[in-house]
């Protein structure tokens, strides 16, 4: 089936313009797109292993879930979509939490895959059994959580088998030590 997105400007207004997907990415049009991050009660991120079949970073660790924004939907709507295909878990908009939204573009394959995302970013706080996620086969291959710290230390050292996201990383690492290592005298919370 042929996904379609609204083509965006690169302030993420909507130009009136939809195309299909290969066609958005062979031509790098910017397009809006959710990630999603999992954070337990542990301080653990869960990170997806994304599918050999991919055509961007197979078989790379990647954020909780991610998407494209299909044409005539709206970011909130596709990351709840998203994380229900993808893993299985059923959430409602409220249960997620809005970050920020950047863009971002990356040259793959070749020149032969252009990425022009207006990337918004969400957190889900819950405890998982991941014994009982449904993974989406064509998308997903295994899921894992991992400590914060150390996520953000294989970031740092530039591990091959991570796909590299390099603003979206440095925002939720901020975001996460910001509200894990209070201070008592600076009452951040």
């Amino acid at each position: 089936m042929t996904e379609y997105f609204d083509v965006l400007d690169e302030n993420g207004i909507k130009t009136g313009a939809i195309k299909p997907r290969e066609e958005v990415h062979r031509d790098g049009d910017w397009h809006r797109a959710v990630y999603v991050w999992i954070l337990n009660s542990k301080k653990e991120l869960l990170l997806q292993k994304r599918s050999p079949e991919k055509d961007s970073h197979p078989n790379f660790w990647d954020i909780s879930a991610a998407g494209h924004v299909l044409a005539g939907k709206n970011s909130l709507e596709t990351a709840v979509r998203e994380v229900e295909e993808e893993l299985g878990l059923k959430i409602k908009e409220s249960d997620l939490e809005y970050l920020y939204s950047y863009n971002h573009r990356t040259i793959q394959n070749n020149g032969t895959f252009i990425n022009g995302g207006v990337y918004d970013e969400y957190l889900l706080k819950i405890d998982l059994d991941l014994s009982n996620l449904k993974l989406q086969k064509e998308e997903v291959s295994d899921v894992k959580f991992i400590n914060y710290v150390e996520l953000e230390e294989l970031v740092k050292n530039g591990d091959p088998t991570i796909v590299p996201h390099p603003n979206s990383y440095s925002r939720i690492f901020k975001i996460v030590h910001k509200r894990y290592n209070k201070t008592p005298q600076s009452g951040v919370s």
